[in-house]
């Protein structure tokens, strides 16, 4: 009789040990489970799907510091295209310079304005010159805020009979504001001035 007590006793022993270890096992399984969920939900919500032009494109969420001198370069890039990329058409040059001035604050405007007093524009229309401009490079500080810029470019004029090439250097600041569709980057520019703008060649159409 006490044999069989201990027999049981130890078959117990065994059933509990193996019911703690199968139990162990199942919330071991249970939280590496919960755990990998998660993971999977946190990366498919970092995740957007685009459609563009009939394709699906995936893209990643990330912080905009991650992009911010990205995003300043592009600014500046925007801006100075706008502002100086000109044809012989009042419509088109409006148009360009609206969309340059949603970019920037009154030290934009004011050099607009002068240029408009000396009859810059009226001479590009009756002309018949169209200008353009490559950025060559664009330098920001970022470790300031506002972070200051200076953007370098080559302007392309093209008249009836030639073509000058000249240098563009500006500087200013960029501060931020809310983004927008005018506005997509959320920067804007202030205190821009013309540092340098003189004729690397002309030559012949």
């Amino acid at each position: 009789m006490f044999k069989k007590m201990q027999n049981i006793d130890t078959a117990f022993r065994y059933v509990r040990s193996f019911t703690l270890v199968v139990v162990t096992g199942s919330l071991a399984l249970c939280g590496f489970t919960l755990y990998k969920s998660y993971q999977w939900v946190a990366g498919a919500q970092s995740k957007v799907f685009v459609l563009a032009n009939g394709k699906v494109l995936e893209a990643y969420a990330a912080d905009r510091k991650d992009n911010l001198p990205v995003e300043a370069r592009d600014h500046v890039k925007t801006f100075h295209q706008y502002f100086f990329s000109l044809d012989p058409d009042e419509k088109v040059i409006q148009t360009n310079i609206n969309k340059a001035l949603y970019l920037a604050d009154a030290s934009a405007k004011r050099v607009y304005d002068n240029l408009k007093e000396k009859g810059f524009y009226a001479e590009i229309i009756s002309g018949n010159i169209s200008q353009h401009i490559t950025i060559d490079s664009v330098w920001l500080d970022m470790n300031q805020y506002p972070y200051a810029f200076r953007c370098y470019a080559t302007q392309s004029i093209t008249r009836t009979t030639s073509q000058v090439f000249r240098s563009l250097l500006t500087a200013g600041y960029l501060r931020n504001v809310s983004r927008s569709d005018n506005n997509p980057h959320g920067f804007l520019i202030q205190r821009w001035t013309i540092l340098e703008n003189q004729d690397l060649k002309s030559q012949s159409r």
